[in-house]
C-alpha cells in the first residue's frame, strides 16, 4: 500500500505521523492500536521507509530507491521485527531485541524495531521492554501494534504515543480474510466480527463458521415458518455446535448479522454479512415491518448482555426463540 492510500483509508494517524515527521519531532515510542485489517502493518512499514528514503517529499517516501525497496522486501540491517514464538512473545525475544538496539546501525545512526501483536507479551516479556522504553541507549523509534490495547500493560501504554486507527470498512476486511484464506460465505461475517472472535476462525477453520453460518440460516427460516421445529433445531444442532459460551455468543452474532441485513435490503443496501441470501431476505423483509425487526435485533442484544451475565444458555435461548416467534 502506498501513502497516498493510505492517507485516504487513516487521514487522522497518518497526518499525525506525517507532521511529527516533517517538524521532526517523533515520539521514541508509538502504539498503533486498532481492528485486523485497519493498516497498522502497512502504516508502519510506510512510517519506516520515511524515515530512512532520501528523497522522501512531505514524509511521503518515494518508493523507488534502494532504501524503500529493501524495506518493501524486509532486509534492512537497521529495522528489527518481532512476533509471537507461538503463543505468546517471550522475554528472552525482549532480551535479544534490546541487546541487537545496543549495537549501532549498520548503515545509519537510526534504529527502528517493530513488535507485532504487542499485547502478547508475557508479563516477563512486557516489564523488560518497560526499562527499555524509559531508557533507550540510541536513537531508536519504538512501533508496537495491537488489535486489543486492553491486554497491555497500563505502564507501557503510558510511556508510548497511541494512535488509534478507524475500523476499515466491512468489505475491506473481508477481503483481508479472503486473502487470509477464508471463504467467500466465511469472509463477510468474519469481517463483522471483533478480532478477538475472528482471529480462532481463519483460514481452514472457517468451517465452523460455514456451519454456523448454515445454522442460523435454518433456525430463521424455523422461527418464520416452522416454529414448530426450532426447539428440536435448538437442541440436537444449535447447542451442539455452539458448545460454550465464547461459540454462543458468536452465534447471537451471526444471528445479529441476519437481521441487521434484512433492514439492509429494505434499505436497498448493498453490504451484507449474507450477500447470497438476498433474494431469501428479500421475500422475508416484505413479510416484516421494520419496527419488528427493530424489537428483534433488540431482543438478540439483550440476550448476549444476559450471556455475559452467566444466565444458563439452554434457557437463553429457549427464551429467545419463543420472543422472535411472536412477531411471526
Amino acid at each position: 500500500m502506498d501513502w497516498n492510500r493510505m492517507m485516504e483509508d487513516q487521514p487522522v494517524v497518518m497526518t499525525m505521523l506525517k507532521q511529527s515527521m516533517e517538524k521532526d519531532r517523533l515520539a521514541h515510542a508509538y502504539i498503533f492500536e486498532g481492528m485486523r485489517g485497519a493498516g497498522k502493518k502497512h502504516a508502519a512499514w510506510l512510517t519506516a521507509r520515511s524515515l530512512f528514503c532520501p528523497y522522501r517529499e512531505n514524509a511521503a517516501p518515494c518508493g523507488e530507491c534502494r532504501e524503500c525497496r529493501r524495506i518493501e522486501h524486509g532486509n534492512h540491517p537497521d529495522i528489527i521485527v518481532v512476533e509471537p514464538d507461538g503463543a505468546s512473545i517471550k522475554k528472552a525475544q525482549v532480551e535479544a531485541l534490546q541487546k541487537e538496539m545496543t549495537y549501532k546501525g549498520m548503515e545509519t545512526s537510526f534504529k527502528i524495531y517493530i513488535i507485532n501483536d504487542a499485547d502478547r507479551m508475557t508479563a516477563g516479556a512486557a516489564n523488560s521492554l518497560l526499562k527499555f522504553l524509559e531508557e533507550p541507549e540510541s536513537p531508536i523509534l519504538a512501533l508496537l501494534l495491537t488489535e486489543n490495547v486492553h491486554f497491555m500493560l497500563d505502564t507501557i501504554l503510558s510511556r508510548a504515543q497511541k494512535l488509534s486507527f478507524a475500523p476499515p470498512a466491512p468489505e475491506k476486511r473481508a477481503r483481508f480474510y479472503r486473502e487470509e484464506g477464508a471463504s467467500e460465505t466465511a469472509a463477510p461475517l468474519l469481517a463483522r466480527l471483533p478480532d478477538e472472535a475472528a482471529g480462532d476462525y481463519q483460514g481452514e477453520a472457517t468451517d465452523w463458521i460455514v456451519q454456523g453460518r448454515a445454522l442460523v440460516i435454518q433456525l430463521v427460516e424455523e422461527v418464520h415458518s416452522r416454529p414448530h421445529q426450532v426447539l428440536l433445531t435448538l437442541q440436537e444442532k444449535w447447542l451442539a455446535h455452539f458448545k460454550d459460551r465464547e461459540e454462543l455468543d458468536i452465534g447471537l452474532d451471526l444471528l445479529l448479522f441476519w437481521y441487521r441485513d434484512l433492514l439492509t435490503v429494505k434499505h436497498n443496501g448493498q453490504d451484507l454479512a449474507y450477500p447470497d441470501q438476498r433474494e431469501t431476505m428479500e421475500n422475508q423483509g416484505l413479510q416484516m415491518p421494520e419496527t419488528e425487526i427493530a424489537r428483534i435485533l433488540q431482543l438478540i442484544l439483550d440476550a448476549k448482555r444476559k450471556l455475559r451475565a452467566n444466565v444458563n444458555a439452554q434457557l437463553l435461548m429457549e427464551h429467545l426463540l419463543l420472543r422472535l416467534q411472536e412477531g411471526s
